[in-house]
């Protein structure tokens, strides 16, 4: 158990450093930087379980709706549940990506 949630921990913080170039002009403070990328580690890690929950639920319900809807409105289910924005990054925390907690078709 320690072994699985400490490879989440690693995953969680290696996804949620971005590698980026930045103008000098428009750059942060690294002070301002490693508080973003903190805070995107640990609203992650707050996150991700509650979007683990939703996306299990909609398998189970995927599997429920396949017998009656068919396959293509089962696949919608799984989609919608499981699809969506897994880890919240630092530009996330500072309003420049959405964070979409079902998936799907992102223009409905």
């Amino acid at each position: 158990m320690h072994k699985i949630l400490r490879s989440v921990v690693v995953l969680v913080l290696f996804l949620s450093t971005p590698i980026l170039s930045v103008h000098a002009a428009a750059a942060e403070s690294g002070a301002q930087e490693a508080a973003y990328g903190a805070g995107s580690v640990f609203t992650t890690l707050l996150y991700a379980p509650a979007k683990t929950g939703f996306c299990l639920v909609g398998a189970v319900t995927s599997g429920f709706t396949l017998p009656f809807g068919g396959t293509e409105t089962a696949g919608k289910v799984a989609t919608a549940a499981c699809g969506g924005t897994w880890a919240i990054t630092p530009d996330t925390l500072r309003g420049k990506e959405p964070v979409r907690f079902i998936g799907g078709d992102p223009k409905r």
